[in-house]
């Protein structure tokens, strides 16, 4: 969920704030914990499974302040009129996924839970940029992705002639938090005022991308110049559904909610085969920061 931190520079959330923001570039959820841990980043964006192992197998010294996803991104895709129409049709099936995604760390919960164990599915790894056209040629009966990729998906399947179909792992009874604001706890303990500030800015830049899609990815392209204004819009248009949905109506943008808090190490503690008794979930989270109305 990068936008924000662009909207919050263009817009001038963060310097209204006070503050002068530096955008490093990362390389997924244990590179962002990495930097943090090492104080060699204040801030940054992870999915918060990784750093509940994180916390629990090494104690790194970084916290949660803020819930950006409040339901897991992963996903089926398939194409619409075919073998699959739930997560219980894929049993017996070809399913192509990349080597690396985090989806992969779930996917035996999510058969579990279909009652589908993993040596009923035929699952094929390839590079990311292939699962698209696998699934479009029919070389996969589906693949898994996020759900942030439902637009360019969509359109590959319109320009070979399929109708593509996302199937949510989270209504499929995978419900848990996901990407997250997490921040080293040296620069929460020493400069406070500055993480309050940063969070309240950096709030204020989700909800704008809500309201102005456009303008948000105006400032995306802006500092980004390579990436597509269309393709930034449509991913932006994917991603807002996993922040602002029916558990962002209880509990307040940014929360943290006990009891889902607690399925979510539950779910993760599961997934990696961690011991759920080396984490209390309620001490690597901060709620002081992102107050939710």
């Amino acid at each position: 969920m990068a936008t924000p931190i662009y909207v919050c520079i263009q817009e001038g959330f963060c310097s209204d704030a006070g503050l002068e923001v530096e955008i490093a570039s990362g390389r997924g959820s244990t590179d962002a914990i990495s930097r943090l841990a090492s104080a060699s980043s204040d801030i940054g964006i992870s999915d918060i499974g990784a750093l509940m192992a994180a916390r629990a197998n090494e104690g790194v010294k970084v916290t949660a302040v803020m819930s950006l996803f409040n339901k897991g991104p992963h996903a089926f895709y398939v194409a619409k009129g075919g073998s699959i129409a739930s997560v219980a049709d894929v049993k017996g099936k070809t399913i192509a996924t990349s080597p690396f995604t985090s989806s992969n760390v779930y996917l035996p919960l999510v058969l579990k839970d279909a009652g589908i164990d993993m040596a009923d599915i035929k699952l094929i790894k390839a590079d990311p940029g292939a699962l698209g056209p696998m699934l479009m040629t029919g070389n996969a009966d589906g693949i898994i992705a996020w759900m942030t990729d439902l637009t360019r998906y969509s359109n590959q399947g319109k320009e070979a002639g399929k109708e593509i179909v996302a199937l949510p792992w989270s209504a499929a009874g995978l419900e848990l938090y996901s990407a997250s604001l997490i921040a080293s706890d040296d620069f929460l303990a020493k400069r406070p005022q500055v993480a309050a500030r940063f969070i309240a800015a950096y709030k204020k830049s989700v909800e704008f991308a809500k309201d102005n899609p456009e303008k948000a990815a105006a400032a995306v392209t802006t500092m980004v110049p390579e990436l597509g204004s269309e393709d930034v819009q449509g991913s932006l248009k994917d991603t807002l559904p996993l922040i602002f949905n029916e558990v962002t109506e209880k509990d307040g943008l940014g929360g943290f909610e006990a009891a889902r808090l607690a399925e979510t190490w539950r779910r993760v503690s599961e997934a990696q085969d961690i011991d759920p008794a080396k984490l209390d979930p309620e001490t690597m989270v901060n709620r002081t920061f992102a107050v939710t109305e």
